[in-house]
């Protein structure tokens, strides 16, 4: 005959494991109030067993769905850690366009030093490094590279990938992605050369480097520098001789946003790079307030003394 007892809820396993008797149902009146059944030992299950075991044998709990739980959030953590990174390197390093940009990491520069000049031409905006170049081109048959011209150029190549990057960076007065201009720079260094038709030149590199990581960097894949000009000028003069040319350059960074944009770039990222090169004793500091020529007599007098007169 079935009786009826009162038990607090979280006894109740341990009375079934005891007495042998299974749970059958709850009280309509007490969820506290349960039927217990009289049954034979041999056939009696604890019905909270997790495996089901019959009774007298160890409880057995199954593991293995925690663990391919665990293994597949662990691998899915790895996988959005490995993404992350690649995204990271995607956007330091930009990808390549049809093999030209950028070249791959290099044990040794791709020129060497004694046949090939390299001299950066560094300047705010406006400084008038682009006129000393063209003089000095004439005088002495340096091959002028402007950073920003290769830019603007590349900007402008049907098909280019980094048209509108390039277009970006210089409209807002940033600095391009250093993997971008100094593949542009090695490309059109060996283009000169080869239609040269020799292994030597001497190269004026104008507006290059812009931050220091871009000198070491050039420097150690492409070739290094023999010296720096330096053409020194006060911005209040820069901003005047670049708003007199954007009347006519057509240039997009022509205009007095874009100019203080680039002058507080050049001051922040450009200054350090003067500075490196100053320590190392490479640097020919000229007062660029002058008028054109006047500032070419300093700079061919600098010339001579660091270069020798046969240079």
């Amino acid at each position: 005959m079935a009786s009826r007892i009162s038990v607090p809820w979280l006894l109740a396993g341990r009375l079934a494991s005891s007495t042998g008797r299974s749970v059958t149902g709850a009280s309509s009146t007490s969820p506290l109030s349960w039927t217990w059944r009289s049954a034979p030992r041999q056939h009696q299950r604890r019905l909270y067993s997790a495996g089901g075991s019959p009774s007298g044998n160890k409880d057995r709990v199954k593991f293995w769905p925690f663990l391919a739980v665990v293994a597949v959030g662990s691998a899915g953590y790895i996988g959005l850690v490995n993404r992350r990174k690649d995204m990271s390197r995607s956007i330091e390093a930009p990808p390549t366009d049809a093999g030209q940009l950028p070249a791959p990491a290099k044990s040794t520069p791709t020129f060497s030093p004694s046949d090939v000049t390299v001299v950066f031409v560094l300047g705010g905006p406006g400084a008038g490094k682009g006129t000393q170049c063209a003089n000095l081109v004439k005088k002495y048959g340096f091959i002028h590279l402007s950073a920003g011209d290769l830019l603007r150029a590349e900007q402008e190549r049907p098909g280019s990938q980094f048209g509108d990057l390039i277009r970006d960076y210089i409209k807002n007065g940033l600095i391009v992605p250093m993997e971008v201009t100094i593949q542009l720079l090695e490309n059109a260094m060996t283009e000169a050369l080869s239609k040269a038709g020799t292994s030597k030149g001497r190269f004026l590199i104008d507006g290059f480097p812009r931050k220091l990581d871009q000198a070491h960097k050039f420097e150690d894949s492409v070739c290094p520098a023999k010296m720096v000009l330096f053409f020194d000028c006060p911005e209040k003069v820069m901003e005047e001789r670049l708003l007199e040319r954007g009347k006519t350059s057509g240039r997009a960074d022509d205009n007095a946003e874009s100019i203080r944009k680039r002058f507080r770039t050049f001051i922040e990222t450009s200054m350090p790079v003067v500075e490196y090169y100053e320590k190392q004793g490479k640097v020919v500091k000229i007062d660029a307030t002058p008028s054109p020529d006047a500032v070419f007599a300093k700079t061919q007098g600098h010339l001579t003394e660091r270069l020798g007169t046969d240079f």
